[in-house]
């Protein structure tokens, strides 16, 4: 059983809140402040600074600092990290839908009245 502290579940646990994705969604248009982030939502900019806190722990966003300013990237890579276990799991799944459509064919071909009259 993979560990809660796993980034792979660290991310998704932290994507599971729609805050949160919409400020990952922002983030894709370039790097933001916490009052650009929080101008968009109606909650205080603690709870802005709590929800990036979450993201970054998860390695989603890092904050650097720029003279007077601390922006807030977007690490994209660890998008590859989420694409490379879903698409694991639907290749896995469109195999298993193609060995049962092969032997869905098999018994059609094999006795195609019996089929037709189940459908």
């Amino acid at each position: 059983m993979p560990s809660a502290d796993d980034q792979l579940s660290r991310v998704f646990s932290a994507l599971a809140d729609p805050i949160r994705r919409d400020i990952v969604a922002r983030l894709t248009d370039g790097d933001a402040t916490v009052s650009d982030l929080g101008a968009s939502y109606e909650i205080s900019l603690q709870a802005v600074s709590k929800h990036l806190k979450v993201l970054e722990d998860a390695g989603l966003v890092t904050r650097t600092r720029d003279a007077q300013r601390r922006p807030v990237h977007l690490e994209a890579e660890v998008f590859d990290l989420m694409t490379k276990w879903i698409e694991r799991y639907r290749q896995q799944a469109e195999e298993r839908y193609r060995r049962l459509d092969d032997v869905l064919a098999g018994m059609s071909d094999a006795n195609p009245q019996k089929i037709e009259g189940a459908s």
